[in-house]
């Protein structure tokens, strides 16, 4: 029979599904077979045959229709799983139930009163699929994805045979250990097996329908309640499916395994098709759902429910129930983390290379779903964090992040993407490895808008940061305390700063610490404290490596000198805000286009007109992103515990702050005393008085700066004079040779801030990667139009 027949066989049958009022008993299977055993309807077919307004049609006016139809096709893929898939037929009744399933479940998912359907019971549907007592019934959820798990390892299906079989010495699928059968070669598995790509083609599509099952999360409304667990996946990740650990290791190995050059020859994928890549993109979209959860809240249950905690324990706890997030925390040998990283490396770089050599390999569209994975091998597995920050490799991430974030830095839809870099960017800063390997000499030409320099990985990063708070669009502002926190973290290692990067640092405290953006909002000294602490950690540990930036501070002395100056009375304030209505933008944009920028690059294009975007859950403030810790003599650290006292450098946050805001570099008030400093007017906008400038003023952290430009100033200012220069290079031999000892005050200990653990992340993680996944299956569409609730779609 053509295509076409069974297209319109196909189309025949839904129409009579929905047409029919009377429910079709679950024993025709003249009827019900019509949608699965006489088709040949690929995924995209099935989308255009079952239009969104049939299947609601269907679940609102015969809904027993529905349910049988969910409850037989699940039926088909279990004996499909059962007897091992041996034959074409069976093959493609079990693809075409897998399409139908994909079709349907959103619309299940959408309606509160379905989404219990898959998790009763069905009579009849005993474990065995006979006639048994129904005790022993599975829920229909179960049944799926037993039978989608034992179908993704099934020989000659989706996984190469080990026997040279004919039917009858075919392998059973029951005594078949699906750990010979792992996909991949890479974490636990040596053999790489032959590419197959309908093996390919027929995981993808099962990947796929998993994917749908797991996104019953997206009709939920985002809440921070952690039990909110999602009972598939809880099902999916636990004891009951025997194939977890050759399926974890089968998604991780076929993502971080890819290359998309291919043989390395360029140009390649122009003549071959590359079948890896989608199954390659499924797989890390299914991995990352796996993977959701949330760390802050885990201590570690036991197998009877108890937390751990004597002295009997082992020294692991027996970590999380979720055995995809357990696997993933013992990973352990050195290789495997190479694999992983290497592999995760080289595709976050690969649209880099895209850029500068177009075409010339595939240029992959999976970014984003790479960097939740990366994040989640950090957060979960502290000894692959360690492992990433032991090597310069580390680098080989941090460039393709920095070029992601320059790159999406005017474009509203990729807002999400912005927050994933700067959040693993501040994961990694609260190590003092990454801030000893950004010294590393940049020499690699990625081409990006930015100024071209000769420095250091550090140089790179500040110009950027710079480059994302000077022309980024206003919704990042929420991310400035978050980029300059990372800089702070770094700073008391950076050995020496190009005159490049030492200017934008300084132009950055030229604008915040303008009187129009300090009073024109609560938080926003905030940020000038940072700026103060990055001198401050650069003047008092790396002096002598760091005459630039020495020298771009007694040049812009007068900053340093009206900051502490800085006028507290109410005139002035209300002079100062009245400045700020000529100046609209949140930043003067001179000088942030100096110089000419590197080859191939082209400037951050703003959103397309039309294109989707899913909203997003606000990060909490970087109060509660991160915590404190002291660098002692030594290097070790100790954790901070916010104290009520003063006696902390910087106060605990107060109350009175909301989620959205945060808190740096001063001691804190209490709610009685910041209402007191702080008048609100009529219209409950804040407004800055007198007593809240005084109350931050006094503690600006001048006293090292100031110093240093007592001493320095002078002296450079007597070579000028003798020398009649005009001439930097002369002043900066000079203050490279110069020497502040026993001239500073005493070094301050160095503070960390580091990222902690969280709900509020967690909950971002969530709608964020959902929002991704959303967005990305556009082929088929299968989201597209049902109501979700984790995100809202907006044009941009």
């Amino acid at each position: 029979m053509g295509s076409a027949d069974s297209k319109l066989n196909f189309r025949k049958a839904v129409i009579q599904l929905t047409t029919k009022t009377q429910p079709v008993e679950a024993t025709d299977n003249a009827f019900w077979d019509q949608f699965w055993a006489d088709t040949a309807t690929s995924v995209q077919d099935v989308f255009a045959l079952v239009p969104a307004a049939e299947i609601r049609a269907v679940r609102e006016e015969s809904p027993s229709n529905l349910a049988t139809l969910c409850y037989k096709a699940v039926e088909k893929l279990v004996q499909g799983a059962e007897s091992g898939c041996h034959t074409e037929k069976e093959r493609q009744i079990v693809l075409n139930c897998c399409r139908l399933l994909t079709r349907i479940l959103p619309y299940i998912f959408e309606d509160p009163d379905w989404r219990g359907f898959f998790w009763s019971t069905v009579p009849g549907a005993g474990r065995g699929g006979g006639d048994e007592d129904d005790e022993n019934a599975r829920p229909l959820a179960e049944s799926l994805l037993l039978a989608v798990t034992d179908l993704l390892f099934c020989p000659d299906f989706t996984v190469q045979s080990h026997r040279r079989s004919t039917v009858d010495t075919a392998e059973d699928i029951h005594s078949i250990d699906s750990c010979e059968y792992i996909w991949e070669a890479g974490v636990g598995f040596a053999h790489s097996p032959q590419p197959n790509y309908i093996h390919d083609l027929n995981r993808t599509e099962l990947l796929k329908l998993l994917l749908t099952c797991f996104s019953e999360a997206m009709y939920l409304p985002p809440s921070s309640d952690s039990s909110n667990t999602n009972p598939w996946v809880q099902f999916f990740c636990s004891t009951e499916n025997r194939h977890a650990l050759p399926l974890f290791t089968s998604l991780l190995n076929v993502v971080c395994a890819y290359d998309p050059v291919g043989y390395g020859i360029p140009y390649n994928h122009l003549l071959f098709s590359d079948y890896r890549e989608p199954l390659v993109e499924e797989a890390a979209q299914v991995l990352i759902v796996t993977l959701d959860y949330d760390s802050s809240t885990s201590s570690s249950p036991t197998v009877d429910g108890t937390t751990t905690g004597t002295a009997m324990d082992d020294v692991d706890p027996p970590g999380p129930d979720n055995l995809f997030v357990n696997y993933l925390s013992r990973i352990h040998r050195e290789e495997d983390f190479q694999f992983i990283l290497k592999g995760v490396a080289r595709l976050l770089s690969n649209p880099l290379v895209q850029t500068y050599l177009p075409n010339s390999a595939k240029k992959i569209q999976f970014h984003q779903e790479l960097l939740v994975l990366f994040w989640k091998l950090c957060d979960f597995n502290k000894k692959f964090l360690f492992f990433v920050l032991k090597s310069s490799d580390v680098l080989d991430i941090l460039v393709p992040i920095l070029y992601f974030l320059n790159d999406a830095r005017a474009d509203q839809s990729r807002v999400g993407l912005m927050h994933i870099g700067v959040f693993i960017l501040l994961l990694l800063s609260g190590e003092r490895n990454f801030g000893v390997r950004l010294n590393k000499p940049y020499s690699v030409r990625v081409p990006m808008d930015i100024p071209v320099f000769t420095g250091t990985h550090a140089d790179l990063l500040i110009i950027v940061f710079h480059k994302i708070i000077t022309s980024g669009h206003q919704r990042l502002q929420p991310l400035f305390d978050c980029l300059l926190t990372i800089v702070v973290n770094v700073s008391p290692y950076l050995k020496s700063l190009s005159m490049v990067a030492a200017n934008k640092l300084l132009h950055l405290l030229e604008a915040f610490s303008t009187t129009w953006f300090l009073f024109s909002a609560v938080q926003n000294h905030h940020l000038v404290f940072f700026l103060l602490e990055v001198f401050n950690n650069i003047i008092q540990y790396q002096f002598d490596g760091n005459s630039n930036l020495v020298y771009a501070v007694i040049r812009k002395r007068n900053v340093f000198h009206q900051l502490a100056n800085l006028p507290t009375d109410s005139q002035s304030i209300q002079k100062g805000l009245q400045r700020k209505k000529k100046t609209p933008e949140p930043i003067s944009r001179t000088n942030s286009q100096d110089g000419i920028s590197m080859e191939g690059s082209r400037p951050a294009a703003p959103a397309e007109p039309g294109t989707l975007k899913t909203s997003l859950v606000a990060t909490p403030g970087i109060d509660k992103l991160t915590e404190k810790s002291q660098v002692s003599e030594d290097g070790t650290m100790r954790s901070l515990e916010p104290e009520a006292s003063q006696l902390s450098p910087e106060g605990n946050p107060p109350a009175a702050l909301s989620d959205g805001e945060s808190w740096s570099g001063e001691a804190s008030h209490s709610r009685r005393d910041r209402r007191r400093l702080s008048s609100a007017s009529s219209s409950g906008q804040w407004t800055p008085t007198p007593d809240w400038v005084m109350s931050w003023k006094s503690k600006l952290p001048l006293q090292t700066i100031m110093r240093l430009l007592q001493v320095l100033v002078p002296q450079v200012e007597k070579i000028c004079i003798d020398k009649g220069l005009t001439d930097e290079s002369e002043i900066l031999k000079f203050l490279q040779h110069g020497t502040l000892v026993g001239l500073l005050p005493v070094p301050h200990p160095i503070l960390i801030r580091k990222y902690q653990a969280n709900s509020g992340t967690a909950m971002w993680f969530r709608t964020y990667m959902w929002g991704v996944i959303y967005l990305r299956n556009v082929d088929p569409p299968i989201w597209y139009d049902t109501d979700v609730k984790l995100f809202e779609i907006q044009r941009v």
